[in-house]
């Protein structure tokens, strides 16, 4: 019986089984930011165990407030960045250096096809993307992570979803993914592993493929994974030239890592894309979707543009197309924030920030703050987002506020009319 790619990274970086089941990893990368790394920080120090296993393997980054906005925020980032200088780790992401952490270490060539990778951060299944096992931790398991460069888990089974067909015109990644998530239910992939696959995917950029994976773990996914290929070959090849003595070599030594044809599967998950309209969330929860006619004509506050999971730039430029020559609705604000300086430098060489400013954006640096409610675009109560986030939890972007989720196209629809609008009516 053949291996899926999970399978293949657990058996590749298995340090020790002290459970039957239970399988404890080297881990390749540690990323760190500003809101769940302290906890950990301070819980080594006052255990006598403030030491890195390895301060080339951790990368960290302040992104969720920045700048701090109060001293509760700054103090998060003292913290954080104190650690990292007395720890000499070089890859520590600084005010006017840093960007979304899903967004900044992929564009930094960080992640890599078999890598192991942990973070306290719900959304590191978007590293996937790379064919990588990425994931979540809590609290205990990062600071293991930080100290030994190990971390424990159950060996996830794995759900296979096949894409296939032709995207329509005006149907993105995102609305791939809130489709699937919406037939998976928010608790269908606990524990386990989300394997993209199928022509679709294999057409996707490594942006879109970030947006699929990213959003694993809204069907409860462990991570999400694609296949490493050509595509993420010519992404990493910047920083991956002098390993290789060409591009074929580089594809052959990361295809071991793909899953193998009489891999097993729980589950086997066939979607037909070629009909896709573009999705929208209602409600509360991220399996909460309809196609984007059944949601029109709902009224919005706010629209925002950005976060881990649709502010890159392929994302701006979507969005860009949609607003070119047109105005924000009177009763919309907009916000737009690129994730990374090098998306917004590339953003600008463009013309699409000029775009989002004149149509009447409000165009921010890279943060997460408005995604979780923290800052740069929170809700009052009772207002309502168009949002290409994550989550449409309860008042996650503020107290008594609803967010709808939708790809950046839909967004920038929506911010023209003040009402959620498919973007191919314009």
């Amino acid at each position: 019986m053949g291996k899926t790619l999970a399978e293949k990274i657990f058996d590749s970086h298995l340090r020790d089984e002290p459970f039957p089941g239970t399988k404890v990893l080297n881990i390749d990368r540690v990323l760190c930011h500003e809101i769940t790394t302290p906890v950990a920080i301070a819980d080594l120090v006052w255990r006598g165990k403030d030491r890195v296993f390895d301060r080339t393997s951790i990368k960290a980054v302040i992104d969720h407030v920045t700048p701090a906005k109060d001293s509760k925020t700054a103090t998060q980032a003292k913290i954080l960045r104190d650690w990292a200088r007395r720890h000499d780790i070089p890859d520590f992401f600084d005010v006017g250096h840093n960007g979304v952490c899903h967004a900044l270490f992929p564009e930094k060539g960080f992640i890599h096809p078999g890598h192991t990778v942990i973070m306290g951060d719900s959304h590191t299944c978007t590293h996937g993307a790379f064919g990588a096992f990425a994931a979540g931790v809590g609290t205990t398991d990062l600071e293991v992570g930080i100290l030994k460069g190990v971390c424990a888990f159950r060996e996830p089974a794995t759900i296979r979803v096949n894409l296939d067909g032709v995207l329509p015109t005006g149907v993105f990644a995102k609305d791939v993914i809130l489709y699937v998530i919406s037939r998976l239910g928010v608790n269908g992939a606990t524990d386990k592993v989300i394997e993209f696959r199928g022509g679709v995917v294999d057409q996707m950029s490594m942006e879109a493929r970030m947006t699929l994976c990213n959003m694993a773990i809204e069907a409860g996914g462990t991570s999400g994974v694609c296949m490493p290929d050509k595509v993420t070959v010519d992404y990493l090849w910047p920083f991956i030239e002098n390993d290789y003595v060409g591009k074929e070599a580089a594809l052959a030594a990361f295809s071991k890592w793909c899953s193998d044809d009489d891999a097993n599967y729980v589950e086997v998950m066939d979607v037909d894309v070629s009909s896709l309209e573009p999705q929208v969330t209602y409600g509360y929860k991220p399996d909460c979707v309809k196609p984007v006619s059944e949601m029109a004509g709902t009224p919005v506050d706010q629209v925002y543009i950005g976060t881990c999971t649709n502010g890159r730039i392929e994302d701006l430029r979507q969005a860009a197309e949609v607003l070119r020559g047109r105005q924000v609705a009177a009763t919309v604000r907009g916000i737009v924030s690129p994730a990374t300086p090098k998306i917004f430098n590339d953003a600008l060489a463009d013309g699409i920030i000029q775009v989002f400013m004149d149509s009447g954006f409000c165009v921010t640096n890279p943060t997460c703050g408005a995604c979780l409610g923290m800052s740069n675009g929170v809700l009052a109560e009772g207002e309502v987002c168009a949002s290409t986030s994550n989550r449409n939890f309860n008042g996650r972007m503020g107290k008594g506020g609803m967010v709808h989720l939708m790809s950046p196209a839909t967004a920038a629809a929506t911010a023209i009319t003040g009402v959620i609008t498919d973007a191919r009516t314009l």
